[in-house]
């Protein structure tokens, strides 16, 4: 009796063993397979990115121009300077993936401002060169995506104080230094200089283009950082405009989408601007964040000046990636 207890007890020991083993093994294919179908739409990608990975060197276009304006690539100094700067930018991953996700936020509206004051387009690579499209500071006390200088702005007509600083309003920075670019380009007579000129300032490229005798940006020596200034900006057009070309591979939705807003005028004080935003349905954070020129809790406002205040609706900021 013990001996067939016994062998009936491993017998269903036995069971129990390949009944889990088969409910393990049934759980574990539908989770592959489940896994396999949500990946499926990421599959070319990962793909390409298993293809695409690796060192490598860039290879240089047969001709290059910068607002039309040619770059003389068969001189060895022009075409091993400009190298330099593509592969600096090539293998900067993290910063060159972060220029492409905000340039799809931000270039739309910049673009759209530099053509509406006959500024070519190549112009965006300077502002992503100056600032990476961010709302930095230089240690000369340069702001915002354009770099501007607190002189600078206020002779263009920007309020900058302790409550406002448009050089932070990045429509309005822009068209500031669209207004420069024409100064520029006035004096110097090519696209090129009047970009360069940015770097060094006015003066600066007036000094060097005196003193050396030349009239190219290519032939001048130029002071190290402003020698290196085109090729970075040539260097960011290139990897921008072909970003597979030059080892960046990414799904489009991947990138920053732009973000729809409304616009509220006020033409008073506000003295509070944590209960403001409350009062317009968004939160603080949401305010400061679209209204970086907004540069301390109050906005005061004895002349009446109209001031325009970008805010999102809740749904837009939970709904932004799913267009």
């Amino acid at each position: 009796m013990n001996i067939k207890n016994s062998k009936l007890e491993r017998a269903l020991l036995m069971l129990v063993y390949l009944l889990t083993f088969l409910v393990v093994a049934y759980v574990s294919v539908n989770l592959f397979v489940q896994a396999t179908d949500n990946s499926s739409v990421d599959s070319a990608y990962k793909a390409e990115m298993r293809e695409n990975y690796g060192n490598y060197l860039p290879r240089l276009p047969d001709s290059l121009t910068f607002c039309g304006e040619r770059v003389p690539l068969e001189d060895f100094d022009v075409r091993e300077a400009l190298d330099a700067e593509i592969i600096k930018v090539m293998y900067w991953h993290s910063q060159m993936f972060l220029y492409l996700k905000r340039a799809n936020r931000y270039f739309p509206t910049i673009r759209e401002i530099l053509a509406q004051n006959n500024i070519h387009e190549d112009f965006l690579y300077l502002c992503v060169a100056e600032s990476g499209m961010d709302h930095v500071v230089s240690p000369a006390k340069a702001v915002g995506f354009w770099q501007l200088l607190e002189s600078t702005g206020k002779e263009n007509g920007l309020e900058i104080n302790s409550e406002v600083d448009e050089r932070y309003n990045v429509e309005k920075a822009t068209k500031v230094a669209c207004k420069y670019f024409h100064q520029a380009y006035r004096k110097f007579g090519n696209w090129t200089l009047a970009a360069a000129s940015y770097n060094c300032g006015q003066a600066g490229m007036q000094k060097l283009v005196d003193r050396q005798g030349v009239d190219s940006y290519y032939d001048l020596r130029n002071y190290t950082e402003t020698g290196r200034y085109i090729y970075r900006i040539l260097a960011l057009k290139l990897v921008m405009q072909n970003p597979d070309a030059y080892g960046f591979v990414y799904k489009e939705n991947d990138l920053y989408p732009e973000i729809k807003t409304r616009t509220i005028e006020v033409d008073t004080t506000i003295n509070d601007l944590y209960t403001f935003a409350k009062d317009v349905s968004v939160n603080y954070k949401m305010l400061k964040l679209l209204n970086p020129w907004l540069r301390d809790t109050k906005l005061t406002n004895k002349s009446g000046k109209v001031y325009k205040i970008k805010v999102v609706d809740q749904s837009e900021r939970r709904q932004a990636y799913s267009r």
